[in-house]
């Protein structure tokens, strides 16, 4: 009889045992059924360079793929949910606080908030076929066309639109003189948020380099919610000059003609007047605070965003962002892009 007893008290002891093994692989995401682990949601925002419901539409096909390629990985994923940031700040605060678990950010946002957020990736780019530090190289009248050689980094331009301001901007550039603080000073300008590289730092740089002045010193600069919102406003002759990736006319060149009601191209009534140094591809990163992040999900998302950018289905949707793929990236990359932002700062305390 002791001995039945002993090996009952044993029995549950195993059973016990076994039920706390699986109450621990639950708890950390894992299914003991089929080894996988399981995420309920992955949260994803993009920053609004584009229009939000732009970028929505475009990236839809991207939660399947995600949860496709994951899942080659190892990770079932209930649901993926993009988002659109009302700003660039708020993305990275999100990834700070961790109710954003990957953004799709520029390299300015992610220094900025590189507390909590971690850079797992760099966007390639097409190239383009002009890449001069000249503004006037830009401006033969033909469009900006992509090369076939891949890129790490792009320019931010300064450009002027069809008002009297601007077009007298871009023929005094054109004519090989060279523009003062008072013709910048003079003209309205469209700007974006503070971590936006092409439409703030490196701008900021550009005029700190070029005049001793910074953005802050403009007496006319509105801050534009998109850059598409910018472009309107270019056309419609509310401002005479934007600040922009290289080269965003690309993207615009129809809606200048249709949504924006130009009658010229967009090549022959814009021209550039500022071309800034070269500046670092968008990130994507993730949440140092995310409560599902860690090593083992980071490496799955690095590989799945190579993946995806490695296919033609891919290539379409990320295209949005002009981004071509991505390569695995570390913090040290974006060094330059801190050394901008801490200037940025003080240029801003100062003022």
């Amino acid at each position: 009889m002791k001995k039945i007893i002993a090996l009952l008290l044993a029995l549950v002891m195993a059973l016990g045992l076994l039920a706390g093994c699986g109450d621990k692989a639950n708890t950390d995401g894992t299914d003991d059924t089929d080894g996988a682990k399981k995420i309920e949601t992955l949260k994803v925002a993009f920053v609004p360079s584009r229009e939000p419901e732009e970028i929505i539409t475009a990236t839809e096909p991207l939660k399947q793929m995600l949860k496709d390629e994951l899942a080659k990985l190892g990770y079932e994923v209930g649901d993926v949910e993009i988002t659109v940031g009302t700003t660039y700040e708020a993305v990275g605060e999100g990834l700070e606080a961790g109710t954003i678990d990957v953004g799709l950010i520029p390299g300015g946002t992610y220094v900025l908030y590189d507390d909590g957020a971690e850079v797992i990736l760099t966007a390639t780019r097409d190239g383009l076929s002009k890449d001069s530090d000249n503004a006037k190289d830009w401006n033969d009248g033909q469009p900006t066309e992509a090369s076939d050689k891949q890129a790490v980094s792009y320019r931010a331009l300064f450009i002027a639109g069809p008002s009297d301001k601007g077009q007298e901007l871009v023929k005094k550039v054109n004519a090989g003189e060279e523009l003062t603080w008072e013709d910048l000073d003079s003209a309205n300008w469209s700007i974006m948020g503070t971590s936006s590289p092409a439409g703030y730092i490196y701008p900021a740089l550009w005029l700190q380099d070029h005049y001793g002045k910074g953005i802050s010193d403009l007496k006319s600069a509105v801050q534009s919610d998109s850059y598409a919102s910018a472009f309107a406003r270019l056309a419609s002759g509310q401002v005479d000059v934007l600040v922009t990736y290289a080269d965003a006319r690309r993207d615009y060149a129809e809606r200048w003609n249709t949504e924006f009601s130009r009658e010229g191209s967009i090549w022959e009534e814009t021209g550039v007047i500022g071309v800034t140094a070269p500046i670092y591809n968008d990130t994507i990163s993730v949440s140092k605070n995310s409560e599902i992040m860690d090593a083992d999900l980071i490496a799955a998302l690095q590989q799945a965003f190579i993946n995806i950018g490695n296919t033609d289905a891919g290539k379409e949707v990320i295209k949005i962002y002009s981004h071509n793929g991505y390569q695995v990236a570390q913090a040290s990359d974006y060094d330059n892009e801190r050394a901008a932002q801490k200037l940025v700062q003080e240029l801003t305390a100062a003022n």
